[in-house]
């Protein structure tokens, strides 16, 4: 993914910890939105390596935290500043949104409270790749 224009890096992850229904995270950051409408990646789409790994999937493009976002994830945004919280604006859609936060080794994850967390998957992820960038 890295050779495909307007693909910034990426890292690939796997569920480590809490909730691990979802086993794999693939965690891209593009230019733009138009990263997957290019005839490169639309070319390459697919699994290649991963797919034997592949059971149930879903595309999702997120926003960056510099945007407005609906109430519910303003109030996340206020009681978990520790955490990058980012809307869905595209793709599959499946989640209304994704909350990021680097833990250090060891680390154990902190639940949300309860009065926050109804509807909201908790994993943590470890990384499987490093973290590559484009050239």
């Amino acid at each position: 993914m890295m050779t495909h224009p307007l693909f910034l890096s990426g890292q690939r992850y796997r569920a480590s910890g809490l909730d691990q229904r979802v086993i794999y995270l693939a965690a891209w950051v593009v230019e733009s939105p138009a990263a997957f409408e290019t005839p490169q990646y639309r070319a390459s789409w697919g699994f290649a390596d991963w797919a034997p790994h592949i059971t149930d999937w879903s595309r999702n493009l997120f926003r960056g935290p510099d945007t407005e976002a609906p109430q519910r994830l303003e109030d996340l945004r206020a009681k978990r500043p520790d955490v990058l919280w980012m809307p869905v604006v595209g793709l599959d859609r499946s989640c209304p949104a994704i909350g990021l936060r680097r833990l250090a080794a060891g680390a154990e994850a902190a639940r949300l409270p309860d009065t926050l967390a109804a509807g909201i998957r908790q994993t943590v992820y470890t990384p499987i790749t490093p973290r590559r960038r484009a050239a």
